[in-house]
């Protein structure tokens, strides 16, 4: 172990860079679809050792930013999928998605390496201020700008279900800190005395007992389901390539109608369609109206979703999700908020226009943003927080203050990434808004992964990635009082960073009053 730290603690140059990158990309092997958590101990140890080799905050600025730009060049690969989509048009901009994206987000780490290289203390303390700082940087990422939760640390635990019961008081935030602390223990093994492994011992004890703290609440009542309702979730695998185009944009819609219409056990009392699933202005198409109304049952819906034109001077278009009647009526519509960069709009129009750039959705004019999380209200259903595409990735965005819903809606549709990380990876996120609210989630998405969730986390029933078909199933009832991260959000990630900053402060000035003393005692020695 000693051997291992000095070879690190010694490397400069680009072996310190390269070291650090490859680090960072063996992190991004813990978190969906490849799940190898334990790669998480090596990656974050090894981050702590070659920070406290580094002597001035420059330098570990400069090997957190490489440690970062590992991390999220595998991460986020999949990004340059949506440029193949259309390559004629995007191909030459492959490089700047894969690349540019990491290197974007990798001051964010190397923000927080910067702050632990000025913390004066043993290994623990360090640990625990990487602990905070990486976490404070994942905050800032959800929400500097336009924000970019995806990939929080935390979602490494996604297949252990009864650890992410966590969230439900701490949030993803919280759950990142103490993943942070339980991968970068180790690193105190290079300590002197015989206690070095201590920190290590406890965080796996810590865990365990945490998951079994989390085996004790599933083991308790589900909650039960909503009466009298059955869903059935359409996934009909539309390409995107052939999303948009005119001559297939009927056909299409036919093969919902199709696929909606299949004979069942139990008819289903709501329909549900994902993001754009009828790539028409719905609201303006009245003889397509009545042709879907015909889909409902009596007293129930069809949730679609679909763009919203509203003529003007100059005119606008919303990514919208409308409810529908059995007579065709829209009865319901819940606008997108929270827009994609680049995706939906165009930032800096003025100019990036110029330089030839446009954005990836079809048409010239940008989406307009809703305004804001809000609760809707559908025929035969409990009232439910729509959340179109990536909205499921912002932990703070899930739901309107005071329209607390009794489910979550996740349309979205993820056919621009192929069969790659990215659709695994916002489904993981969405199951983790479920825990931490305390509320079922239904996702519907175009190619998959399309579930029901219920409000523990617990998936009921799913459809894979790049299936067409559907999925009948309940809608679950959400837990029967808010959870804690419901009542107050991120206030328990909060209080969990501020004990770990004040036991790495008190680890600091222990060390310092140790060197203190040291000092004062060869002072005695020497008159």
């Amino acid at each position: 172990m000693n051997r291992l730290a000095l070879a690190l603690v010694g490397l400069t140059g680009w072996r310190r860079a390269g070291t650090a990158a490859a680090l960072g990309a063996g992190a991004a092997l813990a978190l969906p679809p490849f799940h190898h958590v334990p790669l998480l101990i090596p990656a974050f140890t090894g981050f702590v050792w070659l920070l406290a080799a580094c002597r001035t905050g420059r330098s570990a600025a400069i090997t957190g930013w490489w440690f970062g730009f590992g991390h999220f060049t595998l991460a986020f690969y999949w990004t340059g999928n949506a440029l193949l989509t259309d390559p004629e048009r995007y191909a030459w901009a492959l490089p700047f998605a894969v690349l540019g994206l990491p290197a974007v987000l990798a001051p964010f780490p190397a923000l927080a390496a910067v702050a632990v290289h000025y913390v004066r203390g043993d290994t623990l303390a360090r640990v625990l201020a990487l602990a905070v700082a990486w976490t404070a940087a994942e905050w800032l990422r959800g929400h500097v700008l336009t924000g970019f939760p995806w990939n929080l640390i935390g979602y490494a635990w996604t297949p252990v279900t009864p650890l992410l019961q966590l969230t439900a008081v701490i949030g993803i935030y919280g759950l990142s800190a103490l993943t942070i602390v339980a991968a970068a223990s180790l690193a105190c093994a290079t300590d002197a005395g015989s206690r070095r492994f201590l920190p290590a011992g406890a965080a796996l004890l810590g865990l365990a007992a945490l998951t079994l703290i989390g085996v004790v609440r599933l083991a308790g009542d589900g909650g039960g389901e909503v009466a009298g309702v059955r869903l059935r979730i359409v996934q009909a695998a539309i390409a995107q390539h052939h999303k948009w185009l005119p001559e297939t944009r009927l056909a299409q819609v036919e093969r919902y109608v199709t696929l909606s219409s299949d004979a069942a056990d139990i008819r289903p009392t709501h329909l549900i369609w994902p993001e754009t699933a009828t790539p028409f202005y719905l609201a303006q198409e009245p003889a397509l109206l009545a042709a879907l109304g015909r889909l409902v049952a009596p007293g129930g819906a069809l949730l679609t979703g679909a763009p919203r034109l509203a003529t003007g001077d100059p005119p606008q278009v919303w990514n919208s999700l409308h409810a529908l009647d059995p007579g065709g009526r829209v009865v319901g519509t819940y606008d997108k908020h929270h827009l994609v960069p680049l995706g939906e709009y165009l930032p800096l129009r003025s100019v990036l226009a110029r330089l030839g750039i446009s954005k990836l959705t079809a048409g010239t004019i940008d989406f307009s943003a809703g305004g804001g999380p809000r609760t809707l209200a559908v025929p035969g259903l409990p009232p439910v927080s729509p959340l179109i595409c990536y909205e499921a990735i912002f932990p703070d965005e899930v739901v309107a203050k005071g329209q607390r819903p009794a489910w979550l809606l996740n349309v979205t549709n993820d056919a621009w990434f192929s069969n790659s990380a990215g659709p695994y990876q916002h489904f993981a996120a969405a199951r983790v808004r479920a825990i931490e609210q305390g509320l079922p989630l239904v996702r519907a998405a175009n190619t998959g992964i399309s579930a029901i969730v219920d409000p523990y986390g617990r998936i009921i029933g799913s459809l894979p990635l790049g299936h067409a078909g559907v999925l009948d199933g309940p809608l679950p009832r959400p837990t029967a009082s808010p959870t804690p991260y419901a009542r107050f959000g991120d206030a328990g990630a909060l209080v969990l960073l501020v004990l770990f900053a004040v036991a790495a402060a008190e680890r600091v000035r222990a060390a310092a009053a140790g060197f203190s003393t040291l000092v004062l005692g060869r002072r005695d020695l020497r008159y």
